[in-house]
């Protein structure tokens, strides 16, 4: 089996922890409207942004993929949406790392996001089957996310 790195290279173990979901069976352009918005949180203020996104309180703002996007409400507020499934998985993966940094000793009050990326992982072919012994494709995307986080001295 192959070895899966980070794309994060300027890595510090004695400040910083890090974590990744690999293979996720979620939408890679919303992993990254996600990622691109909590990159610079703390750790605690992107856990409760992501959990108002799965309670449908606030939405992500979709600034890359946005052809044909509603505007949501709000002051300002350009074209977004609700992406749940993503915020569940990356949810997963903030306290993954807020765990790791624990083990390590950093305070989890003072850790900031200095780095969240997503990137497209391979295809998982399926098919549907159609009338007249035809079949039309219906694959699977997958995502890779990586979540770094610093512990902030203050």
């Amino acid at each position: 089996m192959a070895k899966l790195g980070y794309s994060f290279q300027n890595f510090d173990p004695e400040r910083m922890a890090r974590a990744h979901g690999r293979d996720l069976r979620v939408s890679p352009k919303f992993a990254i409207e996600v990622c691109r918005e909590i990159k610079g949180m703390m750790v605690n203020d992107a856990i409760k942004y992501l959990e108002d996104v799965i309670a449908l309180k606030r939405p992500v703002p979709i600034r890359r993929f946005n052809d044909s996007l509603g505007h949501k409400k709000g002051k300002g507020f350009g074209p977004g949406r609700y992406p749940v499934k993503v915020a569940k998985a990356i949810l997963k993966i903030l306290l993954n790392v807020k765990n790791n940094a624990e083990q390590k000793g950093l305070d989890p009050d003072r850790l900031k996001i200095i780095h969240a990326a997503a990137h497209k992982g391979p295809v998982l072919p399926g098919y549907i089957p159609r009338a007249f012994g035809r079949a039309t494709a219906f694959n699977q995307q997958t995502t890779h996310v990586e979540i770094v986080v610093e512990e902030i001295r203050r």
